[in-house]
Parts: C-alpha cells; structure tokens; sequence
C-alpha cells in the first residue's frame, strides 16, 4: 500500500557547524539512531550553557550562535574538511579564518574570530564546542530532516515572493510528492535503498526561514505566513534512521510501511 507516489532525493545537505553554512553531498551513509555524519557536530557557545564535553548532554538553541537570532551567520561561507578536522570561513571570496575544530589552538582561531566580530550579539566569551558523536540539533533526538520542494512552491505564492529551499537547512530536499503531502507520512517508513527512515514528527519553524541564505537579510516573515494559510507554523518533517544504508541523489523514495 502507497501513501505518495514515489518521490526522489534532489539535494542533501549537512551543516557540520551549527548555525553556518551547509555543505552539499552527493551521497551519505545513515546509521541507525544518527543523523547525518558530522551533522551538527559543533556548535559555537554563546555565554556559559553549562554544556560538559566529556557527558554531552542536549541544549536549546538559544545556548549558541544561531540563525534565528543572528542572521549575519549567513553571510559567511564555511567548509569542514573531514580527513583534517579544519574549518575554513570565508567572507566574500576571502578567507577570514582557519582552524581544527580538533585541536585546543584551532579552536581558540575560530573563537577569537567570533570574539571579534560577533561581540555585539554575544552573551559571553564565544567557545567552540564538540561532544564527539553529539549533535547540536535542534531536536534532542538524532533525526534526519527533510523538506518537500512542492511545499516550498505554495510558501511562495503564501508570500508572494520566491523562497531558497535552504532557509529550512534540511538534510534531504525531495520531488515527487504534492505540496504537503509528507505530514500524511507521520509514523510511515520510508525508504530508500536498503536503508529505512520513520517519520515521526513535522517540523515546527523558527523565525531562522525568515533569513534569506544568500544575502543574510532577514526579509520574509513565512512562519507567520505558515499560520494564517495552514493554521499551524510547520513545514518539513523529521525521521529517524531504523535501518542503515547509503543514501544520495537521485534515490527514489518510497513507503515501506505506512502507519
């Protein structure tokens, strides 16, 4: 039995640093119970959280930079690189900053970069945090993300205006299904390849969809928008990983079990 027709992966994305830009991948594997590799695995402190690096536990987003409230975060450009650990910030074209995430003085780099030019939004000394397989994600689960484009499409005509896909920093962007479809899926599983993904909630928007991802400008107000044509702020949904396999552009999408 089929919910949807089949739908097809467009775009994956991670954002290795909570927050910054997110980074295009062609293929990806999930495990179970985990998100995206290197999915949110650092985030930048904003003021003492009380976050404990050696028994990471989950805080709100309010504890680091974020879009939500600091919107010039878009107008960087950013990079990890896996095999070294380093983190490359660029700001026009230019690199302002490097360092390894993994090493006290890489960390120090890119924390006295914050210091300098985030003072103004920062409620204590910027620090660089990791917890190893920790994810800094909004959710307190390890989940995947994923955003129908047809529903994109009716949030533009709901504004009038066009809207970038990656105002919603999702982890798969997909076609196939019509506009708001994928919250028949909640408790459905997907899948995708051998792996296999429960749907298990829609997510609910902050006021970071209303920052433009290329001009760092906060110019839209859709969660707003979200309300008053759907009578509820969400758009996309979350999945949890209940079967490990590689993923990438391209794949189809089906329903393996609906709920």
């Amino acid at each position: 039995m089929s919910l949807t027709s089949p739908a097809e992966i467009t775009s994956l994305y991670r954002y290795p640093v909570k927050g910054l830009s997110p980074e295009p991948q062609r293929q990806v594997a999930l495990s179970v119970g985990e998100a995206l590799p290197a999915d949110r695995r650092y985030a930048i402190e904003n003021g003492p959280s009380g976050f404990d690096p050696a028994a990471p536990v989950w805080r709100p987003k309010s504890h680091y930079l974020m879009l939500m409230r600091n919107e010039r975060l878009a107008g960087y450009r950013t990079l990890f690189d896996d095999a070294s650990n380093i983190l490359t910030i660029r700001k026009d074209g230019e690199v302002v900053a490097q360092g390894n995430l993994e090493s006290a003085a890489g960390r120090a780099t890119i924390e006295q970069f914050f210091a300098a030019h985030f003072h103004a939004e920062l409620k204590g000394p910027p620090k660089l945090l990791s917890g190893g397989g920790h994810s800094f994600a909004d959710d307190v689960c390890k989940l995947v993300s994923i955003i129908n484009l047809a529903s994109i499409a009716a949030i533009e005509t709901m504004v009038g205006a066009a809207v970038h896909p990656l105002r919603f920093r999702a982890n798969l962007y997909v076609t196939g299904w019509p506009a708001w479809r994928e919250f028949d899926l909640l408790d459905a599983s997907l899948a995708i390849g051998e792996a296999r993904l429960k749907v298990v909630k829609a997510i609910t928007r902050c006021a970071a969809i209303n920052v433009d991802p290329d001009t760092a400008v906060r110019d839209l107000e859709i969660p707003a928008a979200l309300t008053r044509h759907l009578g509820r702020n969400a758009c996309g949904i979350y999945a949890e990983v209940t079967a490990a396999g590689t993923i990438g552009i391209g794949d189809a999408i089906t329903i393996a079990q609906p709920g």
